[in-house]
């Protein structure tokens, strides 16, 4: 028996090299809780690019040779710098789809407005301007900028309305976001997809109204901007 025992007594060094294998495990398993899952598997896509959305009404407006879209878009309930992230990501998919001279994108609640005439002061959650090439602008819009960002920090409401401080971002601190975007998409379209399931939406989802100069019937794109103000809404 001890001959037997001699035999399958572990040396130190393997003691050592297994006692040093189970400490590291023990340590990598404590980083994984104290760091949590974010650190490891990296943040989760809405942290980073915004929550889905879905098309509410598009605007095209034609001003001294310029084109200027205005996209509503709504999203389910979530925190304020969600809902600019995502108006951010969308601003930045309608340019490199069409190439505009000046994209706003306006964020409303799931249970929000869907009128025109509705969509203003508390009922914009987040509010988005980008204006790629300000210079030939600037005639047209004091003191423009390429981004302008803001948005309520509270939630919304039953109604859709939103509550809380309302926060305006740096320009540095907009640009940082842009840049930091995996994926650049659009918001989900009903009438489109009702079609790809054989719906009633078949027909063709209206074009965008296009609107006479702001000048003529209502705010410019970038006045609208504000939450406090409500976008041009044509008649």
């Amino acid at each position: 028996m001890k001959a037997l025992l001699r035999i399958f007594r572990p040396s130190r060094k393997l003691v050592l090299i297994v006692g040093g294998i189970a400490l590291l495990g023990g340590v990598s398993g404590g980083a994984a809780l104290y760091m949590g899952k974010e650190a490891i598997l990296g943040a989760p896509a809405e942290t980073v690019n915004g929550a889905a959305c879905t098309d509410v009404n598009l605007v095209t407006i034609k001003k001294q040779k310029k084109t200027w879209i205005r996209k509503y878009i709504k999203t389910e309930p979530t925190d304020g710098m969600t809902r600019v992230k995502t108006a951010l990501r969308v601003a930045k998919a309608v340019y490199e789809a069409q190439k505009p001279d000046l994209v706003q994108v306006v964020v409303l609640d799931a249970n929000g407005p869907t009128l025109r005439s509705d969509i203003r002061g508390r009922a914009i959650g987040a509010d988005v301007v980008f204006i790629p090439h300000p210079d030939p602008l600037i005639e047209s819009i004091e003191g423009s900028k390429t981004f302008t960002a803001r948005y309520y920090d509270g939630t919304a409401a039953a109604n859709g309305l939103f509550f809380g401080e309302r926060v305006d971002l740096p320009e540095d601190e907009i640009t940082t976001l842009n840049a930091s975007f995996k994926d650049v998409s659009d918001c989900i379209d009903p009438i489109a997809v009702a079609a790809t399931e054989g719906g009633e939406g078949k027909s063709e989802k209206p074009k965008g109204k296009a609107e006479k100069p702001a000048g003529e019937h209502g705010a410019a794109p970038a006045e609208a901007a504000a939450p406090e103000a409500a976008p041009a809404a044509g008649h």
